[in-house]
């Protein structure tokens, strides 16, 4: 592990890079930030950046100004929902007014999908831990998410702490194929090996044989149902 050099900034510069975050952050020796958990609590909830951003406008609307939350807030929705121009990374002081009024946070899904160029996984898997980091650094309430592919083995896992409670998003829409299952669940074997969390959360479903396997060894699998998940149970009952 390593810190981050200090450089005196010149004059006239502006923080595009969102460098705050990692401010007195440790480092992997890859470089990645390494993001504590600030919480071994099992949230009551999980739902979306963008259901947490409707309901902050809704109270806001009604004068609720300091209303709260015990959902935890996940970002399991497609980038352009909630890393747009507005959104966390860009507009990270608005982002700041909405999560405060939450229980906490998974740190964010930001994009790795199998055909992205790798500099660009790197990215994204920097920017997860450096925002994770940040906001537990300000004292809320975070939970690692991971997230990952077959590629990306030799530092999907980084910065997460080992024997600790973990989220996982099982709501790709590629999940559908089977031998897509299959590799995902490989990976979820890879990630248990290297990280060994005693508590796995799922966002969407957790009936992959995979979970079966990992509560025979004790992992605790708690699962969410996505928004998807519901709709379709709900199709079903009627």
């Amino acid at each position: 592990m390593a810190a981050m050099k200090k450089i005196d900034a010149r004059t006239g510069l502006r923080d595009i890079w969102n460098a705050h975050m990692v401010e007195d952050c440790e480092f992997t020796d890859s470089g990645f930030p390494i993001c504590p958990n600030t919480t071994e609590d099992i949230p009551e909830s999980i739902i979306t950046y963008e259901e947490a951003v409707a309901l902050y406008n809704r109270e806001m609307r009604e004068g609720n100004v300091n209303f709260h939350s015990n959902a935890f807030v996940g970002c399991f929705l497609d980038d352009y929902k909630f890393d747009s121009r507005n959104g966390i990374w860009h507009n990270w002081k608005r982002a700041k007014e909405i999560l405060e009024h939450f229980e906490g946070i998974i740190s964010p899904d930001f994009s790795t999908y199998l055909d992205f160029p790798d500099p660009l996984k790197r990215y994204n898997t920097y920017r997860m831990r450096a925002w994770g980091y940040w906001w537990g650094k300000l004292g809320h309430k975070v939970i690692n998410n991971v997230r990952g592919d077959f590629l990306c083995l030799d530092y999907c896992f980084e910065g997460i702490p080992k024997n600790s409670i973990v989220c996982i998003g099982t709501v790709a829409s590629e999940l559908r194929r089977k031998e897509n299952q299959l590799l995902f669940e490989d990976w979820i074997q890879k990630m248990y090996e290297e990280l060994y969390p005693h508590t796995i959360l799922t966002y969407g479903s957790a009936q992959l044989s995979i979970f079966k396997k990992l509560k025979q060894k004790g992992v605790i699998i708690v699962e969410y149902p996505s928004k998807t998940c519901l709709y379709f149970r709900n199709r079903k009952a009627k």
